[in-house]
């Protein structure tokens, strides 16, 4: 019999390789020799029946422990393996060497004269290919005689769609087991006929390696001594149909670097020192407590650096910055970068493009270090359909609704997960607490919530089937929300989770157990983007300002519903792409007025209720659209660029922003208070002037104005708190380090007797063009 040609990647330790002194150390290889005959005292034992016998060939049996491996009997121990391509096949035990029988098609066989299974091993003759006619020998040990690694709790669970920590029992696991090295393969896939897990190990040939089921569940589960970490596999999947599919590890904890697609055995050896990060950051709520993102892809920021070079620099820009936090567009692995991660494969696995998953612990580790939390953008509403990933994993639809109608997003060609599925709901309830965990993630920022609330969303009247009562609201996705969000904070305390969700759904962020008007109880996120405030506030500065006073409620009608629910600002990458151009090229007027109006806004969107995110190259004014291929502009930060002060000064602005902010409670201790707020000037569109104050908890206040005309308005009257003996100011965006003409107030305001906007002082001050002064007391 011909040797099995070697595989592409890492070492067997059943098949050996052609050259013996490849082989690792554990196995031996056998001087040429005559062949030898069964050992004495070996009967044959019963035969297969044709049926199990060609239901194991193909891949096809649910049990094949109950026909491998070593079985007592009357007469002895019946011993059967099934080992393809072996010229031999002799069992070791103690006091025991006995050659089984050949049986054809890769199977061998022998009645022991035991009474009792021993423990045993495996010493297996292969033909090493040469002319020569010799064999190598390896010694191993028999999947088959172990008992099933996954105990009867997490099969309980996992039926019941409960286990919190199913990849702790899901996926590939190096383990010890009795008392033997090797990795536990386990599988969900009730539709399947039979399952083999295949490998390099095994040289992608999974013949000899069948799995169980694990009773009803619909898991499988397999102990393969011998391998561990950085094993490369896969699973071969019967279907119904008795056709075959070749799929990746939907718990996978590690993947092959796209466009390769194979999973990875890994389990995680990193030691976090974030201890005093992970204490103290449930102290304080997120709504109230200073939160301001910066938002990154992380493969384009710096392309070409791994997880571990991104852990030097980007915790020291973020934090020069003042950043609180950094959200990162979804890391779970993906096999089109054009996605920008939105698009999962892999959910339980961190993108290999930079590194293993301790390596992104590592950067986690190192944000936490400096003080800055670590975001996640997570994708639980959609997948895409590659036929090794999960549409239709086991030959059926298992993840995606099994209504097409309901299964395929009309939008982005994806497919939707059944929401109503209770193994689905654990699927992604679990990934959400795993992030958290596993990575000491801060907050998961929850995407396209809309298109997984609505049964309608993108699609016609007649493309969608009503609810059970008669409404167009997926209560399946509503009650998987509820569960993923009562489950992150009640096991993660000091996460966030934060919801992009572009309607007026009632109770985004309010808790789960309150119930409102529309007879739903909160969806029990803690943020929500404020994608109405984005919308309105991005249409007025993109007009000329002549114009703006045409669209001055577009500015303050975000007041009305502001504290309906907990927003975050976001002036996202979604903004600065696909023709939307960046957020500095929005603005009207000459290169000067365009960057005076791009940091007025920013300053207007600092002191506005609600929590702050700015993508990546907005913080000094990239004039170019983001692509991933490249990433930001850093050139314009060159010394040598003859406008690199123009882009340094807005990215000042932003380091002193972030500084003022994160030392002012009163602009965002009360964020989600209306007593926190109070305008002063909201209807002064001839002016184009917006002028509030914010308040503290104690009542301190900061007073904040915005002017979007380019003029300079002198003795400019507001009128102010009388309890204020004088106002300073704090920041202008129209300083000169910022790159403005340094119309300032540099001296302190003192209030007058002189009654204006219903209060019964006042202040008069020079209101610099294109700008957004603070004031707070002197």
């Amino acid at each position: 019999m011909t040797a099995r040609p070697p595989s592409r990647n890492s070492s067997d330790p059943d098949v050996p390789k052609r050259v013996a002194a490849a082989a690792p150390p554990d196995r031996k290889t056998a001087a040429p020799k005559p062949r030898a005959g069964a050992s004495h005292g070996v009967r044959a034992a019963r035969p297969l029946t044709d049926g199990d016998r060609e239901r194991l060939l193909a891949g096809a049996h649910h049990d094949p422990h109950a026909l491998l491996g070593a079985h007592e009997m009357r007469g002895g121990v019946e011993l059967r393996v099934l080992r393809p391509f072996a010229r031999s096949v002799t069992v070791l035990a103690k006091g025991l060497r006995a050659e089984l029988h050949e049986d054809g098609g890769g199977f061998f066989s022998g009645l022991l004269p035991m009474r009792t299974a021993p423990e045993y091993q495996l010493l297996v003759a292969y033909d090493d290919g040469t002319d020569e006619g010799t064999e190598t020998e390896i010694e191993v040990q028999d999947p088959y005689r172990f008992l099933p690694s996954l105990g009867d709790l997490d099969l309980h669970l996992i039926g019941e769609g409960r286990h919190e920590e199913l990849w702790r029992a899901l996926g590939a696991h190096p383990m010890v087991h009795q008392g033997v090295t090797g990795t536990r393969f386990t599988l969900w896939a009730p539709n399947a006929r039979g399952v083999r897990v295949i490998g390099d190990f095994n040289y992608w040939d999974g013949t000899a390696h069948p799995m169980r089921s694990l009773g009803s569940t619909g898991v499988w589960e397999l102990f393969v001594p011998g391998v561990g970490e950085g094993t490369l596999y896969k699973f071969d999947i019967t279907r119904p149909d008795d056709s075959h599919t070749l799929r990746a590890d939907p718990m996978a904890r590690r993947a092959e670097v796209p466009p390769a697609n194979a999973s990875i055995v890994t389990e995680s050896h990193h030691v976090w020192h974030d201890e005093e990060w992970m204490a103290g950051r449930g102290d304080r709520p997120s709504h109230e407590a200073p939160f301001s993102v910066y938002e990154l892809h992380l493969p384009s920021w710096r392309p070409g650096l791994t997880y571990r070079q991104l852990a030097v620099q980007l915790p020291a820009y973020v934090k020069d910055l003042g950043f609180t936090h950094v959200e990162f567009m979804p890391v779970a692995e993906h096999p089109f970068g054009g996605s920008w991660g939105y698009q999962v494969t892999g959910f339980y696995a961190p993108t290999s493009r930079m590194g293993t998953p301790d390596d992104f612990r590592h950067l986690v580790d190192a944000l936490h270090r400096a003080g800055i939390g670590v975001i996640v953008d997570w994708v639980p509403a959609h997948f895409p359909k590659d036929d090794w990933a999960l549409a239709e994993f086991d030959g059926r639809p298992l993840y995606e609704h099994e209504d097409p109608a309901r299964a395929a997003h009309p939008d982005w060609g994806t497919l939707e997960f059944d929401y109503g599925r209770k193994e689905v709901r654990n699927f992604l309830v679990a990934n959400a607490t795993y992030w958290c965990e596993e990575f000491h993630i801060d907050g998961l920022r929850v995407d396209a919530v809309a298109s997984m609330l609505y049964l309608d969303y993108s699609r016609e009247q007649g493309e969608w089937t009503p609810n059970a009562h008669g409404g167009r609201e997926n209560l399946d996705a509503v009650g998987f929300l509820q569960e993923m969000n009562a489950t992150v904070y009640r096991r993660c305390p000091g996460v966030v989770t934060i919801a992009e969700e572009s309607t007026a759904w009632d109770g985004v962020t309010r808790a789960t157990h309150h119930v409102g008007p529309g007879g739903f109880g909160g969806l029990g996120f803690g943020l929500k983007w404020n994608m109405g405030w984005m919308h309105d506030s991005l249409g007025y500065v993109s007009h000329e300002p002549v114009h703006r006073k045409f669209h001055h409620n577009e500015m303050t009608f975000s007041m009305v519903y502001a504290y309906s629910e907990n927003y975050v600002l976001p002036i996202s990458h979604d903004e600065v792409v696909h023709g939307k151009r960046s957020l500095v090229s929005k603005m009207p007027g000459d290169w000067w007025q365009q960057r005076a109006n791009h940091r007025a806004y920013l300053g207007f969107m600092w002191a506005h209720p609600g929590k702050q995110l700015l993508f990546m190259g907005q913080e000094f004014a990239q004039g170019a659209e983001w692509s991933e291929g490249h990433g930001p502009d850093w050139w314009l930060l060159d010394p040598s660029y003859a406008a690199e002060a123009d882009h340094r000064g807005v990215r000042h602005l932003v380091r002193d922003l972030n500084t003022v902010y994160g030392a002012t409670p009163a602009l965002w201790q009360r964020d989600t208070d209306p007593g926190g707020f109070a305008w002063v000037e909201g209807d002064a569109a001839e002016d184009n002037v917006f002028a509030f104050l914010r308040y503290d908890a104690s009542g301190t206040p900061l007073l904040a104005l915005s002017h979007f005309s380019p003029v300079v308005r002198h003795e400019y009257r507001l009128g102010v708190p009388d309890a204020v003996q004088a106002w300073t100011e704090v920041l202008n965006t129209d300083g000169a380090q910022y790159g403005g003409s340094d119309v300032l107030n540099p001296d302190p305001l003192k209030p007058e007797s002189v009654p204006s906007h219903g209060r019964p002082a006042s202040i008069q001050l020079t209101l610099p063009p294109l700008a957004t002064v603070w004031l707070r007391p002197a």
